[in-house]
Formats: C-alpha cells, structure tokens, sequence
C-alpha cells in the first residue's frame, strides 16, 4: 500500500502480479532466443507469418504489440536478410503482404524450440488442470477489458447481439 493509504497494494494486486509476470516471461524469452540473434518482436513477428501468411504491417504490429513504424523497420531488416518477402508493389491497395522464405522458415523452427521450453517451465508448477483454468480465466480476462472498451465507444462487444442491416 502506498504511503498515505491511497493507492493500490502491490502484494495483492492481480494486475500488477500480472505485469510482473509478463515482464519475467518477456526476459526469459529474450534469454532464450538470443543465441538465434533474435528478440520476442522478431520472433512474434515470424510466428505470426507462419501462421497466417500474407498479413499487413498493420495486422503483423498488432499481433506484436508494436507500432506500425516499428513494424515497419523489422520487415525492412527481416527483408534485407532474407527471412521474409513482400512484393514491390501492393496487388490491392496499399498492403504489402508479408510472407516468411525458406531461411525464415528455419529460422523460426529453431527458435520455437526454444521458446516452447520457456513456456513448459512456466508451467512446470501447474497441473494439466491447472493450465487449462489459468488459460481459462486469462482469455476471459482479456475479453473483459476489451468488451470494457467496447462499451465505453460504442463498440459492439462479444455479449452484444448485432443486427444485420435490413
């Protein structure tokens, strides 16, 4: 608790419990990939292309948590070393979609190895049943927030019936 008594707790804050958790597991990421010459953006960056080839640099920042500028400077340098390729020219509009080469397809294979054993250390404490509540209550939080956002803009959230124009 603060000092004046104002404030939120610390030791009982499940959001800030959660941020430190985020933050270990960003460090432990970054451990883990560094051997590969990679970092957590990059390497979401590559996941998320072999995934669902073809994206944005809008739609590949969002699924990062970075800025479109950010994006941007990654696929230049991930381009330049031959761990993607976007076409010259955008064949709609103005999206260049994004797709992994062969080198980036290695690339990622490697570093998902070591990623994955990140994560089944994180879990090592859990029971499989435990996992799955954790996974549970995690994604409803998530859909909390966002239906919150949702709501205070208008937004239709997921709870909300939409109708179709007549």
């Amino acid at each position: 608790m603060s000092q004046d008594g104002a404030g939120i707790d610390l030791e009982t804050s499940l959001g800030y419990l959660l941020k430190e958790a985020s933050s270990a597991l960003r460090v432990a990421m970054e451990e883990a990939l560094r051997p590969f010459g990679m970092n957590v953006t990059r390497y979401s960056c590559l996941e998320l292309l072999a995934q669902r080839p073809g994206l944005s640099n809008s739609e590949l920042a969002r699924g990062a948590f970075v800025t479109r500028q950010s994006m941007n400077v990654l696929l230049q340098a991930l381009e330049r070393e031959g761990y993607v390729t976007r076409p010259a020219e955008a064949p709609v509009g103005k999206v260049l979609p994004t797709r992994l080469t062969p080198r980036g397809r290695r690339s990622l294979e490697q570093a998902t190895v070591a990623v994955r054993s990140v994560e089944v250390r994180m879990l090592a404490g859990l029971t499989g049943a435990e996992q799955s509540e954790a996974f549970r209550i995690l994604q409803s939080m998530i859909r909390s927030l966002r239906d919150g956002d949702r709501a205070e803009d208008g937004t239709p959230g997921s709870g909300d019936a939409v109708m179709p124009n007549g």
